[in-house]
């Protein structure tokens, strides 16, 4: 479980990972995260430079115990992919 809050209240919780594990993959990327009440997803929004890469958290993926490793798998996924962008 990336958070025990739910909706916004979860988005300070899930900025502090994912900045973490931006900066041990890529200090140079900088992290922002969103909740979207009407979808109940948690946006996530990749920036270097001018390349910008932005994807979506579940709910499921971050309130279920035991996903942790799979969340951070699709960060670091996505940062690498941020890499790539022409």
């Amino acid at each position: 479980m990336l958070s025990p809050q739910r909706g916004d209240a979860a988005v300070p919780d899930l900025s502090a990972w994912a900045t973490e594990i931006a900066r041990r993959t890529d200090p140079e990327v900088d992290t922002q995260v969103e909740f979207e009440e009407d979808s109940h997803t948690f946006i996530l929004r990749l920036t270097k430079g001018a390349r910008v890469l932005i994807f979506r958290l579940s709910q499921t993926q971050v309130y279920t115990d035991g996903r942790e490793a799979e969340c951070e798998r699709t960060l670091v996924r996505k940062i690498k992919d941020l890499w790539n962008l022409i």
